[in-house]
Formats: structure tokens, sequence, C-alpha cells
């Protein structure tokens, strides 16, 4: 069967891409790789004579600055640096210092005239915010002050993409929210979660609404119940002074797992349309279930590793990690249950697990299908339920398990599976990186993987009474599991309760 092609991609417009703190980590490992992979020969998604302006703290100069992008490149890049097109995507690489300098702003605006000048481009320009979330305030409101923020009907663009977590709690996401909105309209914003242009998040679309099958199946009718899994086998790492002061509840559930949730549950929007598709991800919140103080310690579950072993080696706990608060109240591990109260998933339960230091990094969703009646093959023993898991990471596909007769002359049931690997299926490095698609997107204006300031601030109010809840140690006390296991025995306990069982993924 051919392939059927719904929307090609077109090559962006001419801009120029400002990155600010671009001596940082995500610069170095995600950002600059990606623009490249976008230039590069054989892609040419994003215009040769585009720029792209690092804009930090520290002074550096330019030829500094495109060697260390270049040695960034090396390691990150998903394709192979070829010496022609990096020559190319390097001559329109420059940067500025004085992101923290009063007059930083006026310089910054010169220095984005005097490059739209010499390589002939227009004034589109993308400013994307890799600062700590307490800077993004000032940076917009400066941005608008030095008159760099376009009228958004002007011809040519200003678009600011926002680095999650958008807030640390519902009151300081309102506050952000309300100072983007008094300095741009909500069409200039780009509230960016990498986790959504994942391959395999963005199949969620394809697989329900282009198979009749699995949309004819999907909701409380068919479905016992579902699972998302979201594990990390690293600790905090270098991550220590942000981690800590955030946890797993705000740094995973908020966001990442709540998106996915999204378009996993939502119905079908009325058209590709970024507006429609936000829509009925924002309905999916509108009917989640809040999870009230009294049912705190039955729903939720928190925890953080002690000492125990990672890929075979030992390794410390939580609270002897460099870095970490000697009265630190921070879970590393977070497992829910939630419902949706609509039509579609109503009884239905959600069941949501993430941690640090678990036995690998795996994210997975499990589809839980309903027993079949205890007549028939099912008379005498138990046949497994049909299970359909969705793989996000690392190894990006989804598979169906279903029974069928082993061969021979006996009537015996085997459990197999149908299995879709990206790579096998689709070949290595067929898959873009999540920035790639998103920065694209950006450039392109395209709103569809970027969550919306209601989306934002329904996920707040749902995870604010979680963490309310929290206040009381003695309602929800804070468990502990062994670095390299699934969790606590609590989460266990919250699944094994309801005569369900977690899944590996």
């Amino acid at each position: 069967m051919e392939s059927l092609t719904i929307q090609k991609t077109q090559a962006a417009p001419p801009c120029t891409v400002v990155i600010f703190g671009a001596s940082g980590d995500l610069a170095k490992r995600k950002l600059i790789p990606a623009l490249y992979n976008l230039v590069a020969c054989g892609q040419g998604l994003m215009p040769a004579e585009s720029a792209v302006l690092g804009f930090a703290r520290r002074e550096l100069k330019v030829d500094e600055f495109r060697k260390s992008a270049r040695d960034w490149t090396n390691r990150f890049s998903r394709l192979k640096v070829d010496e022609g097109c990096w020559q190319s995507f390097a001559e329109g690489l420059d940067y500025i210092s004085g992101l923290d300098h009063p007059d930083g702003f006026i310089k910054l605006k010169a220095k984005l005239e005097a490059i739209e000048k010499a390589r002939g481009i227009p004034p589109n320009r993308v400013y994307y915010l890799s600062i700590p979330p307490d800077a993004v305030r000032d940076s917009v409101a400066r941005l608008k002050q030095a008159g760099l923020i376009a009228d958004p009907k002007a011809k040519n663009f200003t678009r600011v993409v926002v680095e999650k977590p958008i807030g640390h709690d519902l009151a300081s996401a309102l506050d952000i929210n309300r100072i983007l909105l008094e300095n741009l309209d909500e069409s200039q914003i780009f509230r960016i979660d990498h986790y959504l242009g994942k391959e395999t998040v963005q199949n969620l679309l394809v697989l329900r609404f282009a198979n009749n099958i699995f949309e004819r199946l999907w909701g409380a009718r068919n479905v016992d119940h579902v699972q998302i899994t979201v594990a990390e086998a690293e600790g905090v790492g270098t991550r220590a002074a942000y981690y800590d002061g955030a946890g797993a509840l705000r740094d995973m559930v908020q966001n990442h797992i709540l998106q996915t949730l999204a378009l996993l549950a939502m119905e079908a929007p009325v058209s590709l349309h970024a507006n429609a598709i936000r829509e009925a991800k924002l309905n999916v919140l509108q009917a989640l279930r809040p999870i009230l103080p009294e049912q705190a310690r039955s729903h939720t579950v928190r925890a953080r590793y002690g000492a125990g072993l990672s890929d075979g080696k030992p390794v410390v706990g939580y609270m002897d990690e460099q870095g970490i608060a000697d009265n630190s109240r921070t879970e590393t591990f977070v497992a829910l249950k939630t419902y949706i109260d609509n039509w579609r998933w109503s009884g239905v339960p959600f069941y949501i697990r993430t941690g640090k230091r678990m036995p690998s990094r795996a994210s997975s969703i499990f589809v839980q299908f309903k027993d079949v009646p205890q007549i028939l093959f099912n008379r005498e023993s138990k046949v497994p339920a049909n299970l359909l898991t969705i793989r996000i990471q690392p190894d990006e596909g989804f598979s169906f398990d279903v029974m069928a007769k082993r061969p021979g002359l006996d009537l015996v049931l085997r459990p197999v599976t149908m299995n879709l690997s990206y790579e096998s299926t689709f070949g290595d490095g067929a898959s873009p990186d999540a920035y790639e698609r998103l920065l694209l997107d950006v450039m392109d204006g395209d709103h569809t993987l970027f969550p919306s300031g209601q989306f934002v601030e329904k996920s707040w109010e749902f995870v604010q009474g979680v963490l309310d809840s929290w206040k009381d140690d003695s309602r929800v006390p804070m468990g502990e599991y062994p670095a390299g296991s699934w969790g606590p025995k609590e989460a266990e306990d919250l699944i094994r309760s309801d005569g369900r069982a977690w899944h590996e993924p």
C-alpha cells in the first residue's frame, strides 16, 4: 500500500532565531544541533540565509561561539556534520553578550538590524527563552520596551518560545501568563514541551483517528483501564538545584504526562487546525476529576529513591546527592489514580507513575481492554485481556497483544504480539529530533504541538490540588524505594487494591 500524504512539510520563511541563554546546556545539546539539522544539506527546511544569534550573559567572541557550536553539533546531532553544510550554517551564527546588562536589549536590537541587513532577510524574529523561569517575566518586558516585539498583525512576525515549566504552582503560572499576554498576543506565544515533538506522541492522533478499529473500541465500553509510565534511569545529576525545588509532580506530571493523557483521551477534533486540536485537548482537562484532600492517600503516592544499584553500580540515595537540601521534602516518584468524567471515559481509571532511578529509561502507554466473558475459552482458566502498548521511548512504536491457537492437535491458547517498531519499519534515523519538529513549527507559526495558556492553567489546577494535599505529611507520607526498582510498595498497593497490576514498559 502506498503512503498517504496529508500535509507536506515546507521550508520555513527566512528569519533570525535568537537563543537567550545560548551558553546553557539546552542550547548545546538540543537547539544548535536541531537548527543545524534543519539547514543541513538534504533537509533545507530552514533557509540558508536565516540566522542564529546567541544571546547570553557571558562574554564570548563570535569565533569561539562558532567553534563551540561545531563541537556541540558533532557530539549531539542525529545527522553527521557535512563540512560544506556546516560552513554555510556557521556563516549565519553570531553571538552577543549583555542579557543581564541594562542596555543589553538595545544592543540586541542593533545587532538584529545589522544581521538582517547583511543577510538580506526580513525582520522575522524568533526569541527562544532558554533561561530560568524567573527570568522570563523580565526578558519579555524588556523585549517589549526595546521595541523588539512587532504588532501581531504586522507583515513580519515576532514569536517567543517559553520553555517549561510555566510557573512553579498555579499562582505563578497565572502570573507568567498574565505577563506574557500584557506584552504579546497569544498567537505570538509558543509554550514548548519537547515531549510533544516525539514521533510516537504525534502518532497518537493517527492511531486514534485514522484507524477505525481502535476508535470504535476507545472508551468505557471496551477499556478496563489505562496506564502511563514515564521512567528515568538517571538520578538528579547536575540538575539538583532545579529539581529539589520542583519534584516529579511538577517536573513530569504537570506538563509531559497531562499533555500525553489529553492526546490519548480527547475526542476527534473538527479539523487538523491547531485551534481545533488545542480545544479537544483542553476539554479533557476540563473533565479531569480533581483529587480531593480526603482522597489523597488512596489516589496518590509520593516517594524518593534511596541507595541502590543503577546499571549494576552502587548509587547514593536522593538525600545524599550533592546539592540537595538537608530538609528537602521533594519527591522523585509519583503515582496517581484519576478519572475523566465524560461520556467516553466514565468509570475508567487512569493510572500514572513517573520516577527517577528506575530500572530503565522508558515511556509507555498501556490501554488494557476488558476481560472476555467467563464462557467458552475463559470458562475454566482466565484468558489474558487484550493489551495495546504505545512505546514513546526508547523503542518508538506500538504493539497489540491478542490470543491465538498454538499449532497442534490440542486446543492451546497463547498470547501473541503484533508489533510495529519505527526503527525496523521506517529505518534508523527516519525520525527527526523533537526539537527539530518544534522549532520548524515555531518558524511556520503552527501552534498544534504547543500548549495553550488555558491548558497550562487547567493542568496546574489539577496538580495544585495534589500539592496542597501533600503539605500535610501525615495525610500522604513520603515513601522510599531502592534505586534501580520500579518504585515503592505503596505504588503497587495503589493499583493492586483495584485488582490490577502495573505493566513494565
